[in-house]
């Protein structure tokens, strides 16, 4: 697949973003099978996908909602999916963001090592564009967290992302992997967990939910296994209301 042209204007910003984002700890490298791989984790707002970008430690492209990348869709898509559940008395403002990040999202996204996520029969398009890239030999990064709670750390994962793995296996006769990831921007880390394996021999509807649900508590116990930290949940709600990795009932004695 070839490398779309990077301008210079997206260079000075992503170096930009590199000088003020540090690298996070990476560990749990050995959980990463030799051979491309989809990295499924947290969203944790922009922290993922800046992440995803600047730090993963294999070659990759990640999943990015097609209307990020599309002029005429940004403005409605980033104030519903970013600020929307923010007090009404600044919806005004946050309408007037949406429009100003305009230029700057498209540039961004669209430069950056992205696959677009539709939403409509062009996913056909994004599976396409999935599976080439594995076949390429390079991995997937993947958030798939909508807005419905799991649990103190996570929200539910969208399923049908699984369904890459049965349209890579019958091109390839590959097995697919999905490794959990779990980013912890209070705590400088982005942790990676044992692997869950695509067994072809199981029907996808039944699989859809049991890989989901397997990624979702391996995501969990990699949160849970680290220093008490506040988490930086996938919607955008006041800081003063984020969850802890622990909950407060847990951990006092």
């Amino acid at each position: 697949m070839t490398r779309k042209p990077v301008s210079p204007l997206y260079r000075a910003i992503r170096g930009s973003i590199r000088l003020v984002y540090p690298k996070p700890t990476l560990q749990g490298l050995d959980q990463i099978p030799d051979e491309p791989v989809i990295f499924v984790g947290n969203h944790t707002q922009m922290n993922g996908p800046i992440v995803a970008e600047l730090y993963m430690p294999v070659p990759r492209k990640t999943w990015c909602a097609s209307a990020m990348m599309e002029r005429s869709e940004v403005a409605a898509y980033a104030f519903q999916d970013f600020w929307s559940q923010k007090p009404a008395w600044t919806h005004p403002f946050y309408r007037v963001l949406a429009h100003l990040i305009t230029p700057l999202s498209v540039l961004i996204f669209n430069q950056a090592e992205t696959i677009p996520v539709y939403h409509d029969t062009r996913i056909l398009e994004t599976f396409r564009q999935t599976v080439q890239t594995l076949e390429d030999g390079k991995s997937v990064v993947i958030f798939p967290e909508e807005d419905r709670r799991y649990n103190n750390v996570v929200y539910h994962f969208q399923s049908h992302f699984t369904d890459v793995a049965r349209t890579y296996y019958k091109k390839t006769g590959k097995v697919l992997s999905f490794v959990p990831m779990y980013i912890a921007p209070r705590l400088k880390m982005v942790v990676f967990g044992p692997p869950v394996r695509f067994d072809p021999t199981v029907p996808m509807r039944t699989q859809r939910d049991t890989i989901c649900r397997a990624l979702m508590d391996r995501v969990t116990e990699l949160a849970l296994a680290l220093p008490p930290h506040t988490v930086v949940p996938y919607r955008n709600i006041p800081k003063k209301d984020y969850p802890k990795n622990v909950p407060a009932e847990v951990s006092d004695p």
